[in-house]
């Protein structure tokens, strides 16, 4: 990406395996863990989605930061030295596989506002969720 070349799946494979990994290592010493990553895909939120299967005592929740691809243009055009280029938001938005509902571990986020109401709007949805024993 650093390059101006978007990620393919083979260049995501590996590094989500080692995401979803190094959070189950980090688990066995503290409350929880979050990441942050664009899971566009079905399939690569599949991938850290494993780690329930062999740890059934870890609950993973995926943050769907739902707006335009205009918004996040803007948003990434405000940017200073960050590898991500507002040319690249466009192959995102085609790559993406916006969350299903049987996908229950989705919390949606409004994300069209400015970025401290967005975190807020997340801090708020997880929260929620904890409460609710989501």
């Amino acid at each position: 990406m650093a390059s101006g070349q978007p990620l393919n799946d083979e260049d995501r494979w590996d590094w989500l395996i080692q995401v979803r990994e190094e959070s189950i290592i980090r688990l066995n010493t503290s409350r929880g863990v979050v990441v942050t990553c664009s899971a566009l895909k079905r399939k690569y939120r599949d991938v850290i989605r494993v780690a329930t299967y062999h740890h059934p005592e870890v609950g993973v929740r995926f943050i769907y930061l739902n707006a335009s691809e205009a918004v996040l243009k803007d948003r990434v055009k405000q940017r200073q030295d960050h590898y991500m280029k507002d040319n690249m938001v466009h192959s995102q938005f085609q790559s993406l596989e916006a969350p299903t509902v049987d996908e229950n571990d989705i919390l949606s986020v409004d994300a069209s506002g400015d970025s401290v109401h967005v975190q807020q709007l997340a801090i708020d949805v997880v929260n929620k969720a904890m409460a609710d024993g989501v």
